[in-house]
C-alpha cells in the first residue's frame, strides 16, 4: 500500500501540504483533486521520488514497478510503434542483453543465458508486444500509416499520446497519470477508460474530466487547505459526500455560536454577582477553552454568463451541396467532408461527434469562414455574429500582452474602466488585468478567451474542444453558462458532462459526411466499440441511404435496456467459455517457444563439428535423444495448440 504519514511540503514560500496523512489500498483506482495550484502535480513528484517531503514519509513497497507519462518526448526518428514499445524497459532490455550475447563470436558458451533471456522474454509476452503496441496506438487515435511515422513528425500533442501510450506499455503496479484526457479525443477517452477499467495495479489519475473520473475511479483524494481528504467512491459521489459534509459543519458551527451566545450571556449577567462568581468565572474557563470550528471552506465559485444576442437570424447559415475541406494545389483540394447539406437554426443545440480525424474541426472552421467550402455554397443570415473558439485558441493569443490590451484591441471605443470591470467578472483583477498573459496557467489563457467571446454577444457560438485547459470549476461554470446562452451553439467536446448539460441533439462526422445521429452518448459509445475501437467493421452510424427498405421502428428506452442486459449476459457467458481456452492458448504458446528455443541451440549443437569426435561420443547421444524428444514435444503441443484455436473459434462463431 502507499501510506503518507505526518507529510509536509513546501514549495518556494508556498505550503502546499501540512502534516497529512493517507492511506491507498493496492488495487484501488484514486482521483487526485484539488484547485490549480493545490499541489497535485507535486504530490505525483514525491510519489516518482523526483521531490522529497519536508516532514514526514512517504512509504510504498520497493519492489513496485511505477509507470507514468514523461512530459518531455524527444524529436526521434525512431518510428512511434518501437517509440510506444520502448515503455516496457523490462522487455527492451532484455531484448538488448540478447542481442549483445547473439553478436559476440563466442556466444556458443552463453548458451545457457541465452535460453533464460528466450524464457525471460516469452514471460514478458515478447512474442505479443507488437500487436498490443499496435492496439494501444489505434485506441489513442493513430493510424496504420501513423505507426511507422517517426516521433519527430508528430505535433505536442500526438507526442503526448505516445507518452501516454509508453506509460500504457510498461508492465506496472502502479500507474500515475497527470491530466490523461488533455490531448485526447472523445473516442480515444472512451478507449482509455475502458483500458484503465481493466488494469490491475494501483492507479492514480489527475483529472479535470468528470465524466471520466466517474468511469474509472473509486476512490477519490481531494487536496484542499494544504490537507488530504480520502472519499470513498467516483467523482459524483465525492460530490454528494462532501456537500453533506458542508452543511453538517455549517450547523455545528450555528450550534457552537448559540452555546457561545449562551455562556457570554450568563457571564455578562452574573460575573459582577458574589453569589453566582464561581459559576460565572467557570463558564469563562469554558468559552475559552471552546475550540472554534472552522467552517468547512467551499472553493472559490466562479462563474459567468453569455449576453443576450443583438439579433437572431433565422436560419443563421444554409450549406448546399457544401464540401469542407483544404487547398492543396490539385484542382478539387483535399476533401474531407462531402455532400454537406445543412442548415442552423435559431436556438439549436448541437453536439458534433465523430472520431480522431474524421473532419470535425474542418467542418468547424468552414463553418466559422476560416476555410471556404472547396465546392457548393455556404451563405450566412444577415446579422449572423459568430462567437468561434478553436481548438488551438490558446496559442492564437498575444503572449507578450495583457488581457486588457486583448479586450480593448477588440472593443478600441469603450471606456477603460468598463472593460476592467468586464475582465474582473472574470478573474482578471487588480494587476493580473494589465500583466502580461505568458507566465499564466492555461487554464487562465483560456478564461481570458472565453471572456473575449462573450464580450462579442455572438449568435451563435462554434466551441471546439474549449475545455481542454480548464479545471473542475471553469468547467462547471462554463456549462452553466452554456445552458443559459440563448443563442445558437455547435460543440465539439470530449467532456462528456458538458455535451449532455449543453445540447440536445447530436450529429456525426463519419466515412466523410455528415449527419443525424439519431442517440445519446452512451449509443455512441457502443458504436464506437463495435466499430472503429473493436473488431467489427466500420459501418456508418446513421440510418442507411437506402431509400427502398422502411425504417425500423424505434426502440423505446426499456426495450433497449433489456436488449443491453442481454447482450451483457451473452458477453459474460461467451467470456467464461473462452476464458480458461485462452489460458491455455497462452500456456501452450510459453511452452512451445521454450521447446523451440531449446532444439534451436541443439539443432546448433549438432551442426559443430567437433561434437562427432570419439571423445564427445556420450555428448552426442544426448543430444540425438533430447532433439527426437523435443521434436515430439513440440509436435504434441502444436497439435493441441491447432486444437485449442478452433474451440476459441468455433465460441466466436
Amino acid at each position: 500500500m502507499i501510506r503518507l504519514q505526518q507529510v509536509s511540503l513546501t514549495r518556494g514560500i508556498k505550503p502546499l501540504l501540512e502534516n497529512v496523512d493517507l492511506t491507498l489500498n493496492p488495487g484501488e483506482k484514486i482521483g487526485l483533486i484539488g484547485a490549480n495550484g493545490a499541489g497535485k502535480s507535486s504530490l505525483f513528484a514525491m510519489l516518482r521520488g523526483d521531490l522529497h517531503a519536508d516532514l514526514g514519509e512517504v512509504d510504498f513497497p520497493a519492489r513496485w514497478r511505477m509507470a507514468h507519462v514523461a512530459q518531455e518526448t524527444p524529436a526521434l526518428d525512431r518510428p512511434a510503434l518501437e517509440y510506444a514499445i520502448d515503455g516496457d524497459t523490462t522487455l527492451r532490455a532484455l531484448e538488448d542483453e540478447l542481442a549483445g550475447l547473439e553478436r559476440r563470436p563466442d556466444h556458443h558458451d552463453h548458451g545457457n543465458r541465452i535460453a533464460e533471456l528466450h524464457a525471460s522474454l516469452a514471460d514478458a509476452d515478447a512474442y505479443t508486444v507488437r500487436s498490443r503496441a499496435e492496439q494501444l496506438l489505434t485506441g489513442l487515435g493513430f493510424s496504420q500509416e501513423q505507426l511507422m511515422r517517426p516521433v519527430a513528425s508528430f505535433s505536442g500533442g500526438w507526442r503526448m499520446r505516445l507518452n501516454l501510450a509508453q506509460a500504457l506499455m510498461c508492465p506496472s503496479d502502479l500507474l500515475l497519470l497527470d491530466e490523461p484526457t488533455n490531448h485526447l479525443d472523445l473516442d480515444a477517452i472512451l478507449w482509455l477508460e475502458d483500458w484503465l477499467k481493466r488494469y490491475p495495479g494501483t492507479l492514480v489519475i489527475i483529472s479535470h474530466d468528470r465524466d471520466f473520473l466517474d468511469g474509472v475511479v473509486n476512490v477519490i483524494v481531494h487536496i484542499d487547505d494544504r490537507k488530504l481528504k480520502r472519499y470513498s467512491g467516483n467523482y459524483s459521489a465525492f460530490e454528494r459526500q462532501r456537500a453533506a459534509q458542508m452543511a453538517l459543519t455549517q450547523a455545528a458551527i450555528e450550534k457552537q455560536a448559540r452555546q457561545r451566545a449562551h455562556l457570554q450571556s450568563f457571564i455578562d449577567r452574573f460575573k459582577a454577582k458574589a453569589s453566582k462568581a464561581r459559576q460565572a468565572q467557570s463558564r469563562m474557563k469554558m468559552l475559552a477553552k471552546m475550540e472554534e470550528t472552522a467552517p468547512l471552506r467551499a472553493a472559490a465559485e466562479f462563474s459567468f454568463e453569455f449576453r443576450e444576442p443583438l439579433s437572431a437570424p433565422n436560419p443563421l447559415l444554409v450549406m448546399e451541396d457544401a464540401v469542407a475541406g483544404y487547398p492543396d494545389g490539385s484542382a478539387n483540394g483535399k476533401r474531407i467532408v462531402s455532400g454537406i447539406n445543412f442548415s442552423l437554426q435559431t436556438g439549436q443545440r448541437i453536439g458534433l461527434l465523430g472520431v480522431n480525424g474524421a473532419g470535425k474541426s474542418t467542418l468547424v472552421k468552414t463553418i466559422a469562414g476560416e476555410l471556404a467550402p472547396l465546392e457548393g455554397t455556404l451563405k450566412q443570415g444577415k446579422g449572423l455574429s459568430i462567437g468561434y473558439f478553436a481548438q488551438h485558441q490558446v496559442e492564437m493569443l498575444r503572449h507578450d500582452e495583457s488581457p486588457l490590451w486583448h479586450l480593448a484591441h477588440i472593443a478600441p471605443n469603450v471606456r477603460e474602466q468598463e472593460l476592467r470591470n468586464f475582465l474582473g467578472s472574470f478573474n482578471f483583477g487588480g494587476d493580473m488585468v494589465t500583466s502580461k498573459i505568458a507566465p499564466f496557467s492555461g487554464g487562465e489563457k483560456a478564461r481570458l478567451a472565453l471572456a473575449l467571446i462573450v464580450w462579442q454577444r455572438p449568435n451563435l457560438l462554434l466551441l471546439d474542444e474549449p475545455t481542454n485547459h480548464l479545471d473542475l470549476e471553469t468547467r462547471e461554470a462554463l456549462t452553466e453558462a452554456l445552458a443559459q446562452f440563448e443563442g445558437t451553439l455547435l460543440l465539439v467536446s470530449h467532456d462528456r458532462h458538458l455535451l449532455r448539460a449543453s445540447t440536445d441533439q447530436f450529429m456525426i462526422v463519419a466515412e466523410g459526411r455528415l449527419q443525424a445521429f439519431d442517440g445519446d452518448l452512451d449509443d455512441y459509445r457502443d458504436w464506437l466499440f463495435k466499430t472503429k475501437l473493436g473488431k467489427g467493421p466500420v459501418a456508418s452510424p446513421g440510418p442507411s441511404s437506402a431509400a427502398t427498405e422502411p425504417a425500423p421502428p424505434p426502440e423505446s428506452r426499456e426495450d433497449r435496456q433489456e436488449r443491453r442486459r442481454l447482450e451483457a449476459e451473452e458477453r459474460q457467458r461467451l467470456s467464461s467459455l473462452r476464458k480458461p481456452i485462452e489460458a491455455r492458448i497462452k500456456r501452450l504458446d510459453e511452452q512451445m517457444a521454450k521447446l523451440q528455443q531449446r532444439k534451436n541451440e541443439v539443432d546448433a549443437a549438432l551442426l559443430d563439428p567437433s561434437i562427432y569426435d570419439d571423445s564427445n561420443k556420450e555428448r552426442l547421444k544426448t543430444l540425438i535423444v533430447d532433439q527426437a524428444y523435443l521434436a515430439k514435444e513440440l509436435e504434441q503441443l502444436e497439435t493441441e495448440w491447432l486444437e485449442q484455436q478452433e474451440a476459441l473459434e468455433q465460441i466466436g462463431a
